[in-house]
């Protein structure tokens, strides 16, 4: 696959707790030289992201939503996720609430789901829930697919990056097979090379999470 392609698939992420406006301002730079799908950089930097790149037909802005644990109250998230799309944001990555799938409480997974999905598609934007697939079963990976495609999320994302573990194959293939046409995989976490980023992308991600994009693409 060539750079170009390649390059159309990876958010290129930038979500180290220590970051500052300096580091936002290349990640942007970088996204319009090398045509990344969008940035992928916490709320608080949405609003100078989205004038860096409101020029751009094709590199959008993309936050995060109850990162990294994911049990914010889904009130919460929906604030955010309203905040995060007034000041520019374009897709939507937002942890599942992991402790209520461990407590087999698919009731409130299902309600933060159909929730922020409603919120998400009234404004025409994307939709992205992570698992954190270290710390779920494959049964539970099924079930919360199942329930993210009934509520017509529009990605599946592996991973947040601060986990005990990113992206697998095994797992993304068997998020794709639950979703089919009707949803996208995105694979993050871990994935710092382009024959990690080619395998993922051979088993069904459309979408790579990395902040190694540019050495994915060989352009570093």
């Amino acid at each position: 696959m060539n750079p170009e392609k390649l390059a159309r698939y990876i958010d290129h992420t930038l979500l180290k707790p220590n970051i500052n406006t300096k580091q936002i301002d290349v990640l942007c730079d970088e996204a319009l030289e090398y045509n990344f799908a969008s940035v992928c950089i916490p709320p608080y930097y949405v609003q100078r992201a989205f004038r860096k790149l409101k020029e751009s037909e094709t590199v959008k802005v993309c936050t995060v939503i109850g990162f990294p644990l994911g049990y914010d109250s889904v009130e919460s998230k929906v604030e955010s996720i309203k905040k995060a799309i007034d000041q520019g944001a374009d897709e939507l990555d937002a942890v599942i609430n992991i402790s209520a799938i461990k407590d087999k409480d698919w009731k409130s997974v299902r309600y933060d789901l159909e929730t922020m999905s409603s919120v998400v598609k009234r404004n025409n934007k994307l939709l992205k829930i992570i698992f954190e697939t270290c710390y779920l079963s494959n049964q539970e990976i099924t079930e919360l697919a199942k329930a993210c495609i009934e509520f017509e999320v529009d990605f599946l994302k592996t991973s947040t990056g601060f986990g005990t573990g990113g992206a697998t194959v095994e797992h993304v293939e068997l998020m794709k097979k639950i979703a089919g046409k009707t949803a996208q995989v995105k694979a993050s976490g871990g994935i710092k090379t382009q024959e990690d980023a080619l395998k993922m992308i051979a088993v069904g991600a459309t979408r790579i999470g990395a902040s190694a994009s540019i050495k994915i693409i060989g352009k570093d």
